[in-house]
């Protein structure tokens, strides 16, 4: 059974991914802290930005 989102949960989420959309990793960070998550968008930012975007997005989506 899938686990229900309550509306702050939604709004929580929705906020972050904004934030991702304006600087990546700092949207991965309100989610993982400093983790793996955190350094792996910071180096594909620095590569690219819109790869940072798509991981900070992904990363924010799935927990």
């Amino acid at each position: 059974m899938p686990l229900e989102r309550t509306p702050d949960s939604f709004l929580s989420d929705l906020l972050k991914i904004l934030l991702a959309v304006i600087l990546p990793p700092l949207g991965v960070f309100f989610e993982v802290g400093l983790g793996k998550h955190f350094w792996i968008n910071i180096i594909l930012t620095l590569l690219g930005f819109i790869p940072g975007i798509i991981h900070a997005v992904y990363i924010i989506a799935t927990r």
